[in-house]
């Protein structure tokens, strides 16, 4: 069945005419409205108005123009139901073959900063959505198109069979339905948020289509990255990629995870991340002392890893970054000097994107088998912590330092957490046992003779005193904790036993 009649009325008109217009050279009748049919009629195209089909005129500031029988039944009627045809025929609704629509920017709408909610509710569309659900509804009969990267499968087909097959229409169909869907999610997002409903007894959630990807956490896995409709500025997902191959499924997560530690820092800082853990942090007066100082941190593990600096990457830090074998450096920018030095490396990705100190409160979803974890992101920061100290000594104004660094290193590192830093860097990480002395253990011997005069800071509490005994043992003299154990008075005896300064937050970092 060839396409004899269509509707089109768009706001991305992008690629519009000339597709109309070879639709018109084949003797499809055009129906349009509104600014899609002035900009049809203006390219010389023959338009039918929408009240010359309906035989009434728009309405309510054109809320009300294409929701008529006279349009959906032509969208809806079952070309094989004779009573659907009799009824068809008895009311003069002619069929309508071909559906463009697509929808008011409602997205863009409410990116604008100076929004009012009255402008927002007014570009939720109602016809345009009516529309296409009705037309993908009937695909068998109708073809419908929502994204203007689908015009030359429409026209090819019908040059080469004078019709679309019933496969095109139906993956228009569902593409159709995405489109809607995510719309809708969009818009019962904002609202949702309007009236601060935290915990909606449903959750609509859309993402967009940023890439496919080569492969997932392991070769035989499919992928693909997706970004929200609204993403904020300062992310991966908005990051500029200057230089380098493409970016793979575990490249994402580990950038994530660096800019996630960078963004702690208000001082020149740089991060080293493998596998969602930091394994060096150093901050200083220049990027090029903390990058030193991260290097110096863990000169092993950072080989194949992601660096993510708060300031402009300049020469004399490239030629150092340079040397590595690293898979990404994310900077808010880089010098000239530097990118001449860093291009020079073929497989190297450069990610370019806006690093500032900023806390949100996002929500972080995470899948399990058969559902979905919702929770709002770990975005307390030192300052939000209720200090006590409850041991009899108190820290000095260098263990203050120190202690504030491995608090904000600990709430990054996979749970159990240990981190121990001194002059301004990280010196040993332990991460993700299943007990808290062993992932001591693990920093603590990271650490070496370094562990001596450092503080330790631990993303929860000890259940024991045998963390504080191994810290002492190894020469750690203050420890940072959120506390809260029914065997606090435990660990505090044996830091006071051994002359160590303990500091509570109140506040439990776990990161599983």
């Amino acid at each position: 069945m060839t396409i004899k009649r269509a509707l089109i009325s768009v706001s991305n008109k992008e690629e519009l005419v000339p597709f109309v217009q070879k639709l018109a050279e084949r003797g499809v009748e055009i129906i349009s409205t509104g600014g899609t049919h002035k900009l049809l009629e203006e390219n010389g195209i023959k338009v039918i108005g929408i009240s010359e089909v309906t035989n009434f005129p728009e309405m309510m500031d054109g809320r009300v123009k294409t929701l008529h029988p006279m349009i959906h039944g032509g969208l809806l009627g079952l070309r094989d139901n004779e009573e659907h045809v009799q009824t068809m025929t008895q009311h003069h609704i002619k069929p309508i073959d071909l559906v463009v629509v697509n929808l008011y920017p409602f997205k863009q709408t409410i990116q604008k900063a100076d929004v009012s909610y009255e402008e927002a509710i007014e570009n939720i569309d109602i016809g345009g959505p009516s529309m296409l659900r009705s037309a993908a509804k009937n695909h068998k009969f109708v073809t419908v198109v929502v994204d203007p990267a689908d015009y030359e499968t429409v026209l090819t087909e019908l040059e080469t069979r004078n019709s679309i097959s019933y496969e095109t229409k139906q993956r228009l169909a569902a593409k159709v339905f995405r489109h809607t869907a995510a719309y809708d999610a969009l818009i019962a997002d904002y609202l949702t948020q309007q009236v601060g409903e935290e915990k909606p007894e449903s959750l609509t959630v859309t993402y967009e289509k940023r890439q496919d990807l080569r492969y997932g956490e392991n070769p035989h896995q499919k992928a693909a990255f997706y970004q929200k409709p609204l993403v904020e500025t300062g992310t991966i997902a908005t990051a500029q990629q200057l230089h380098g191959k493409e970016l793979s499924y575990n490249n994402i997560n580990d950038a994530d995870a660096a800019l996630s530690i960078v963004k702690e820092f208000n001082e020149p800082a740089v991060v080293a991340v493998k596998h969602m853990n930091p394994c060096g942090v150093g901050v200083g007066e220049t990027i090029q002392t903390a990058f030193d100082k991260a290097y110096e941190a863990d000169p092993v593990s950072i080989f194949g890893g992601i660096v993510a600096a708060n300031r402009e990457i300049d020469e004399e830090t490239a030629i150092k970054l340079k040397e590595i074998f690293l898979e990404i450096i994310i900077a808010p920018a880089f010098t000239e000097e530097a990118l001449t030095i860093l291009t020079s490396k073929k497989n190297l990705r450069l990610l370019q994107v806006e690093i500032e100190n900023r806390q949100t409160n996002e929500k972080r979803l995470t899948t399990v088998s058969g559902g979905l974890l919702v929770q709002e992101s770990d975005y307390l920061t030192f300052d939000d912590a209720v200090i006590t100290i409850p041991t009899k000594r108190e820290p000095t104004e260098k263990e203050w330092e120190d202690l504030k660094l491995a608090w904000q290193v600990v709430k990054h590192v996979k749970s159990n957490a240990i981190v121990l830093a001194k002059d301004g860097m990280t010196i040993g990480i332990g991460a993700g046992q299943m007990n808290r002395v062993g992932s001591a253990n693990i920093a603590i011997k990271q650490a070496g003779e370094k562990a001596a005069s450092s503080a330790l800071g631990s993303d929860a509490f000890f259940p024991m005193d045998d963390t504080v005994e191994a810290a002492a043992k190894a020469g750690v003299t203050a420890i940072i904790q959120p506390g809260g154990s029914i065997r606090d008075e435990d660990s505090i005896k044996k830091a006071d036993e051994y002359g160590i300064t303990m500091v509570f937050t109140a506040i439990r970092h776990f990161k599983h």
